[in-house]
């Protein structure tokens, strides 16, 4: 298990800071720095230059969100869509589901206390956390008492059903119906891509997290009603490895990429060998 400071990650962190234990895993899973969809500190105080999520989730912004990453990746507005959901989810989970798997803390990613911003250097888009973002614990957690900033879930079942009340049925379901109106999209591949982002976020934190990865993946896709669209199998090297049910579309961009969890393989024209 990776360390922080000498001391084995993760970390039950009880200071007043309800993000700090989010915050320590994403630092000893990422080593190498934050992933490039996520913004580096998590929490974003100035806004400057930053999308509010709800111009996202009610639509009116977008159309701009979309034509940037058309730009960026030189995409039909099709792929642009797909791949532009893809990036957003797993950003958008990812503070979520780490704060489950590591500490039963969970960041509520309404659209009001996100930040987006298109057109990042290296990425596709950045999402960032406002400081208001109000995080769920259970009654014990050491925070639960200090209220401010804080919502206080019975047990884990009800602090599951607060994840997926703000990550899905107040953010992700707007944005997924707009994207259907806009591109034409199947629910079915756009929440394939939300499965895999889920499961990948948490795989990704496998080493720094307490327990069993797949476990807690396998109870997040459930919760989230997702469970169907990806296996959960071990690779060659017996490390659980996630496998869709649904493709992303990237395989449809000018710099075509096929995913190692794809459910397809490509043959070029002659058809002598797969594409990979």
């Amino acid at each position: 298990m990776r360390r922080i400071d000498g001391v084995d990650a993760p970390v039950r962190l009880a200071g007043l800071d309800p993000l700090a234990p989010v915050r320590a895993t994403l630092r000893a899973a990422f080593q190498e720095g934050s992933p490039g969809s996520l913004a580096p500190e998590l929490v974003v105080g100035d806004a400057t230059g930053w999308m509010c999520a709800t111009s996202i989730a009610d639509g009116t912004r977008l159309p701009e969100l979309l034509a940037s990453v058309a730009r960026s990746r030189r995409a039909t507005p099709h792929a642009a869509a797909a791949l532009a959901w893809k990036v957003y989810t797993y950003a958008l989970a990812l503070p979520a589901v780490v704060g489950w798997a590591s500490a039963r803390r969970v960041p509520l990613v309404r659209p009001a206390d996100v930040l987006v911003r298109p057109g990042t250097p290296g990425a596709v888009l950045t999402l960032a956390l406002r400081p208001s973002v109000r995080v769920a614990v259970l009654p014990a957690d050491p925070v639960a008492a200090r209220r401010a900033g804080v919502e206080v879930a019975a047990g884990e079942a009800e602090l599951l059903d607060a994840l997926r009340a703000a990550l899905l049925e107040a953010h992700l379901d707007p944005v997924l119906g707009h994207l259907r109106g806009t591109a034409r999209l199947g629910a079915r591949t756009l929440l394939g891509s939300l499965a895999s982002g889920v499961a990948h976020a948490v795989l990704d934190a496998a080493d720094v997290l307490p327990g069993s990865a797949a476990e807690h993946a396998d109870v997040l896709l459930t919760a989230l009603g997702v469970r169907d669209l990806v296996d959960l199998v071990p690779g060659p090297d017996g490390v659980v490895t996630v496998q869709r049910r649904t493709c992303c579309l990237a395989f449809t961009l000018p710099e075509a990429k096929i995913c190692p969890s794809c459910c397809i393989r490509l043959r070029p024209p002659n058809g002598r060998r797969p594409f990979t």
